[in-house]
């Protein structure tokens, strides 16, 4: 038969239009096969007697890999992660697995594949596992499975589903299309879905991925490719989670890094990639942590030996700037205490290139050192001066620095540019802006290792060179400032910056108290220098803003530190300086809270009232002529509580001077408040705060606790004995005692001003002294009960006799506060019967006008009223007139006479009795006879109801 009209019959591949049963139970059964398919290659590849079948075992596990060409489903990870962990065991004697392991690496890329929503949630744990398996197979020590661990790691960061699950094609390359596998290869591609971009990334923080990467860096010395691919995946673990840094940490990842960034490498990315890692973990780790492990002498050596290769041999850009990182990493590691910075002679080379060029040293360091003073240099030189202030607080270092001669290079530096030396044409150096930088800087590490070095400031004449600074910024030349950095806040065209600075360093110096420094201070003329810079920079129309309030107080602050012991100064302080203050003063604290810094003006014009003018009884004269007092008394009911403490000691201290008590009793506020009642208003807020027990009237409740107040109830712990006990504390702590001072300078009686409430607080006031004392015998014997030591009978029948004093002088200030209280309802009451009666008075007094003016307008208005009245008041006049008794009396009318001196003489006896005077006697006629007077002139309005 002819081949070619041969028909062979054959089943048509028909395509599949349904399933055939429901699709949960097809799904069931897909399940189950793959399952099953996986068991059996996991049996395979465990079985002891088909473990060595090596070719059987590539086979199926290139079908399995070609079945999963589009990821490995989430619940099949479990799985496959101990396939991989096989294979990479086998590996070792047989090299075939290795592309095995690449290729389900390869996979590993790809997302995880969920057939349902749930599966991300239901398979996290698995994940997490698989991906630590995964950091694992690091141990292989072939190069391409360990760059391919690399490269899926990396690849979580960039992860993109696969073209068949975004589309729901399969590649013809991979199966026949037609037929019924392939139908239903694509309706499982359909049914599965990638897992959404960060579920990879968020399961991976939970694992120990990052760990075990870090831990392999170790392994990769002779694989240097594979080393830099694995730096540049912990940059980007390292830069991604907090997590990871801490797991890294964990490992002591921060050492393992540093130790290994000096090997060898021909790409010579190395060194960049690790001070990348090393600013992650100090950015996003423990930044205490990673200090402590590179501070050991193995990390310290390291950072020097690739310090000084990229100082020596960078050219580029990138190079300079990774110098310039791996110094910063080194300033922070000096602020660590058990930091090897000296021991590896690290320190003493930092310090030759701080000084150069300011000083001129055979140093071979420094000798093939060229700077190209561009801005990389520029921030070099300044985090070399940085290095300084960090290293400064290991005493150690100061020794360095006297050797190296820091002092005087930072000085060198600080010269204002007139002050400079001309360069010679041609040299490179410094540019103007760059100048004034490195100005700011130096002085701002000056005002930081100053005060630790004062012999060797001194010796290089630091005053001078700050004053003679001090007198440029402030006089009228062409020195104006032109940085841009940090430290040149308010700067930019003016000399504020210079200033500002300048005035922190003999801040710090004069703040240390040694009595060279601010004697020679003195001898240069700084206190009127500095008294004339403030009233110059008040008289300037600028508005105060940050920098100029800061050098208002700092100058303050210096004046208070110089003048504060000497009395010679505070003369010299005079009244200039109390002009000065006196108008500070007068400036108030309305802007104490605007976050400017009058804050810190008003304390420090206080402090300078204190340091400078108390003590001084000319300027403490001159000061109250100036009603400084007034002021001081203004400021206290102005200001906030914080302040209060510090205007109160000012005032308990001038109290001393007789002339102060006549002024803080004459002061009176806007509301007429005297200064004693400011004072015990103050005491019963402060007692408010503390919550001390007292009644509405401010009385005592609790005669047995007069003064404890809320914290010493809440904390009735004992103290050892070398610790001031709660009661002593307390007097420190809060403004009673020193309002009580100032109550026994002015005495308790016959204060103007107060009230009834006022007497009450004062009667607590009075007794301060002698409650505080019993309050601490009573903590004494709360001690002694603790301890269980039983006194001595006379030393415990003192203790109670002290015990019953105390609740006898509490009893008599209660009476006595009761007796103010009826005193003051007495007065109440009887202010109030006074009011009464003269309220009643004025409406009798209304109610008669009304009467007597109603009578009149009826006599004026009716002329039978008029004849009525007249008649009445004729019958009156008769009836007053008096009856003569005998014949004589109506013939002689009385008669009136007036004396008149005609003659004195006077007689040896004392007193009255020894003069004598003869009188004369004139009668005195009335001009007409009183029958003949008009009646109504001497008559009275009467009015009959």
């Amino acid at each position: 038969m002819d081949s070619g009209k041969v028909v062979q019959r054959r089943k048509p591949d028909f395509p599949v239009v349904g399933p055939r049963a429901t699709d949960r139970s097809q799904n069931l059964q897909e399940v189950g096969a793959k399952n099953l398919d996986l068991t059996k290659v996991l049996r395979l590849l465990e079985d002891p007697l088909t473990a060595n079948l090596t070719e059987r075992h590539l086979f199926v596990l290139k079908k399995l890999l070609k079945r999963s060409q589009i990821g490995f489903l989430l619940r099949e990870l479990t799985g496959v992660a101990k396939i991989l962990n096989i294979c990479a065991e086998k590996v070792k004697d047989h090299p075939e697995y290795v592309p095995v392991l690449c290729e389900a690496l390869e996979i590993c890329r790809l997302p995880f594949l969920k057939e349902k929503s749930s599966d991300e949630l239901n398979y996290a744990r698995d994940v997490v596992e698989f991906i630590s398996h995964m950091g694992c197979l690091m141990r292989v020590s072939d190069a391409d499975v360990r760059r391919q661990v690399v490269e899926s790691v990396k690849s979580f960061y960039c992860s993109v589903a696969p073209k068949q699950l975004l589309d729901g094609t399969v590649s013809a390359t991979k199966t026949k299309p037609g037929t019924l596998r392939s139908c239903r290869f694509s309706r499982l591609s359909l049914r599965l879905q990638p897992t959404s971009p960060g579920y990879r990334l968020q399961l991976l923080e939970l694992s120990d991925l990052a760990q075990t990467l870090l831990l392999s860096t170790a392994m990769l010395e002779n694989q240097p490719v594979v080393k830099l691919q694995l730096l540049k995946t912990l940059q980007m673990l390292s830069a991604s989670s907090d997590r990871n840094c801490a797991l890294m940490l964990n490992a002591r990842g921060a050492e393992t890094i540093c130790l290994h960034m000096n090997e060898p490498d021909p790409s010579g990315q190395v060194l960049f990639r690790s001070s990348e890692i090393l600013w992650n973990l100090l950015e996003r780790g423990s930044m205490d942590k990673v200090t402590a492990q590179l501070s050991s002498m193995e990390c310290v050596v390291s950072l020097k030996e690739a310090f000084l290769h990229q100082l020596m041999n960078g050219c580029s850009h990138a190079d300079f700037q990774l110098r310039n990182d791996l110094l910063v990493i080194t300033t922070l590691i000096a602020e660590n205490p058990s930091c090897q910075l000296i021991e590896s002679l690290f320190a003493k080379q930092l310090l030759v290139f701080a000084t150069f060029p300011e000083l001129k040293t055979p140093n071979p360091l420094v000798r093939n050192l060229n700077l190209s003073y561009n801005n990389d240099d520029l921030k070099l030189k300044k985090l070399l001066l940085n290095l300084l202030v960090s290293m400064s607080k290991d005493f150690a270092a100061l020794q360095l620095y006297r050797e190296e001669q820091v002092m005087l290079a930072l000085l060198t530096l600080a010269k204002p540019p007139a002050a400079a030396p001309e360069h010679p044409p041609g040299l490179r150096h410094w540019s103007s802006v760059q100048q004034d930088e490195l100005q700011l800087q130096a002085l701002a590490t000056l005002a930081a290792i100053a005060p630790l070095m004062l012999d060797e400031y001194m010796s290089c004449q630091g005053n001078a060179r700050l004053l003679f600074l001090l007198d440029c910024c402030i006089g009228q030349d062409s020195y104006f400032g032109q940085g841009h950095s940090f430290h040149g806040d308010g700067d930019r065209g003016s000399k504020k910056a210079q200033m500002r600075h300048c005035i922190r360093v003999l801040r710090a110096v004069t703040s240390s108290g040694d009595e060279s420094v601010n004697q020679d201070l003195c001898d240069q003329g700084t206190i009127n220098q500095l008294m004339g810079i403030l009233m110059q920079m008040e008289a300037s129309p600028d508005e105060d803003d940050e920098v100029t309030l800061e050098i208002k107080s700092d100058t303050q602050l210096i004046l208070s530190a110089l003048c504060e012991t000497d009395m010679h100064r505070k003369e010299l302080f005079g009244s200039d300086g109390v002009e000065m203050a006196v108008h500070f003063l007068r400036k108030g604290s309305d802007k104490f809270f605007s976050g400017l810094g009058h804050n810190r003006l008003v304390l420090s014009t206080v402090d300078c009232v204190w340091s400078c003018i108390v003590g001084c009884y000319t300027t403490e004269d001159y000061f109250l002529a100036k009603e400084g007092v007034f002021l001081l008394l203004d400021l206290l009911v102005s200001s906030p509580r914080c302040v209060h403490s510090i205007v109160l000691t000012t005032l308990l201290e001038l109290c001393d001077n007789p002339n102060t008590l006549s002024h803080i009793l004459s002061w009176r506020d806007d509301g007429d408040r005297t200064a004693p009642g400011l004072l015990l208003q103050l005491w019963r807020r402060e007692e408010e705060e503390l919550g001390v027990r007292r009644n509405k009237h401010g009385g005592l409740t609790d005669p047995q606790r007069p003064l404890l107040s809320f914290y010493q109830q809440d904390s009735q712990r004992l103290f050892p004995s070398n610790i001031p006990s709660a009661a002593v504390l307390e007097i420190s702590e809060n403004l009673r005692s020193k309002i009580f001072s100032i109550f026994c300078k002015l005495g308790f009686q016959d204060l103007p001003g107060l009230s009834a409430k006022d007497y009450v607080t004062l009667s607590i006031v009075r007794r301060y002294l002698d409650f505080k004392v019993c309050e601490v015998w009573d903590e004494i014997s709360r001690e002694l009960i603790s301890d269980g030591v039983r006194p001595v009978s006379p030393d415990e029948e003192a203790l109670r006799s002290i015990a019953k004093v105390a609740g006898d002088t509490a009893a008599r200030v209660m009476a006595e506060q009761i007796s103010f209280l009826e005193q003051q309802e007495k007065e109440i009451v009887s202010e109030e019967e006074r009011m009464y009666k003269e309220i009643k008075s004025h409406w009798k007094q209304q109610e008669l006008t009304a009467k007597s003016w109603d009578s009149y307008v009826s006599r004026t208005s009716n002329y039978e009223i008029l004849k009525e009245v007249k008649a009445q008041r004729k019958k009156y006049i008769d009836s007053s007139r008096p009856r003569p008794k005998d014949g004589d009396a109506a013939v002689h009318p009385a008669e009136h006479f007036i004396g008149q001196v005609v003659a004195v003489e006077t007689t040896d006896d004392q007193g009255p009795a020894g003069v004598k005077m003869t009188l004369a006697r004139a009668p005195i006629k009335d001009k007409a006879d009183p029958s003949t007077r008009d009646p109504e002139y001497f008559s009275t309005v009467s009015v009959k109801d």
